[in-house]
């Protein structure tokens, strides 16, 4: 919406109550195991996404690298309750023997929406 009395546009809310946060997991693969990281994802996740409190969960997969995306309110929190639950995070050991070091956190610095 743009007021006619003024050049800049108006800062339109979110939709709903909640503001959708993203927040990215970044790791790079060792040599030649981007294979083994399609069987490990065509698994699906490794715990209830449903439960897990994202609104939106993605993973994407270069050569290189995977980035996981997890979108939702709150989201370095939910995060956080993910790794730091035992249950749930045993069941990522199986990128260990993929991963080349240790994954890195990516905070969204920019992102627009049509509106």
């Amino acid at each position: 919406m743009t007021d006619p009395s003024n050049d800049v546009d108006e800062v339109v809310p979110p939709r709903g109550s909640e503001l959708t946060e993203r927040l990215a997991v970044v790791a790079k693969l060792r040599a030649g195991s981007r294979e083994r990281a399609v069987e490990i994802l065509a698994k699906g996740a490794p715990y209830e996404l449903g439960h897990a409190g994202f609104r939106r969960h993605s993973v994407f997969l270069a050569e290189e690298e995977v980035i996981f995306l997890f979108e939702g309110s709150g989201i370095e929190g939910l995060v956080r309750d993910l790794v730091d639950d035992p249950t749930r995070s045993a069941s990522f050991s199986v990128w260990g023997p993929i991963f080349e070091g240790t994954p890195t956190l990516a905070r969204e610095e920019f992102y627009w929406e049509a509106g």
